[in-house]
């Protein structure tokens, strides 16, 4: 009689799991953006949540949680319910280098955190004021190799994506350039066009505009292939340095032990919104393409970078 109990008891949790998982969301889903509104993570988070809104007819409401590079935010989703109820738009800094980063970070990305997709990997500009006597990129490798220490390079900060892109050509290419923090990517590409640096890595939307007047001269897209946005400029690769590829990072993740089923509906419903014209001309404008995909292939993509741009840290001891 046990046993027969038993076995109801079962056959009626595997009748429900399912519904509950096509029911979802029967409630508002809290997405977490671990930076300041306004940036380019909260850019592409809330276009996301307006359009699981509207799929869902349910509403998706972002909350901005900024702290220590974007760490805060992602450790509360760690923390967050598995339930589906909670997910964040983590991103380069706080999932692939976080942990050679920050020795006391609050979360593991591979235990803690259950990957959903891979929403887009923009890539960066090698830029230099059009003062300098250099056109290409193999120009610039001569250049920097001729005049040692010479050239200074600006970043968003130490151990930002700028910051490691520039260092991961230095360490390919065997220069020696400066290391120029700022405090924020625009500020470095302000002093670019001033003349105070020589060059930087620039994320497209400041860098752009000024490219387009001649303020900047870009010599190569840091991303395996060129961009929608500028066609006629090469890679890194092409200008220059064979293998030489980088882009930043961002992706949906939830909690560990959410449910798989709930977690396929999101990856499912994510990718929709990812092929819809309006969100990939909005993507556009960043100098990226959506990415989608499955979750195995977004695990694959963590573990990947966290060992490659991991690597790098722990070799140039980069320290907050």
């Amino acid at each position: 009689m046990l046993h027969r109990i038993i076995i109801v008891v079962v056959a009626a949790f595997t009748a429900i799991a399912p519904v509950a998982a096509q029911d979802y969301p029967a409630r508002p889903v809290r997405f977490i953006v671990p930076f300041a509104p306004g940036g380019n993570t909260d850019v592409q988070g809330r276009l996301i949540a307006q359009k699981l809104t509207e799929l869902w007819n349910q509403q998706v409401v972002v909350d901005n949680r900024a702290g220590a590079g974007g760490t805060l935010g992602v450790e509360m989703l760690s923390k967050a319910p598995a339930d589906g109820y909670t997910i964040a738009l983590a991103s380069f800094g706080n999932i692939l280098v976080g942990p050679s980063l920050f020795p006391k970070l609050g979360y593991d990305p591979l235990k803690d955190l259950a990957p959903v997709v891979l929403v887009s990997q923009p890539p960066g500009l090698l830029v230099v004021n059009p003062g300098l006597p250099i056109k290409s990129v193999s120009e610039l490798i001569a250049y920097a190799r001729a005049n040692p220490g010479k050239l200074n390079y600006g970043s968003a900060g130490n151990g930002t994506w700028n910051h490691l892109f520039a260092e991961h050509f230095k360490a390919l290419t065997g220069t020696q350039m400066m290391h120029i923090p700022y405090k924020g990517a625009n500020p470095a590409v302000t002093d670019v066009m001033g003349g105070q640096i020589q060059l930087s890595f620039a994320p497209f939307p400041p860098a752009l505009p000024q490219i387009k007047s001649g303020r900047l001269r870009v010599l190569g897209v840091t991303s395996a292939q060129r961009s929608p946005l500028l066609p006629e400029v090469p890679t890194v690769a092409e200008s220059g340095l064979p293998g030489y590829s980088a882009a930043t990072w961002f992706a949906v993740l939830a909690p560990a032990k959410t449910p798989s089923a709930i977690i396929s509906r999101l990856n499912r419903d994510i990718n929709t919104v990812l092929v819809k014209p309006e969100v990939r001309a909005a993507f556009a404008a960043d100098g990226t393409e959506p990415a989608g995909g499955t979750p195995e292939q977004l695990r694959e993509s963590m573990r990947s970078g966290i060992k490659q741009w991991g690597d790098l840290v722990r070799n140039l001891g980069v320290k907050l």
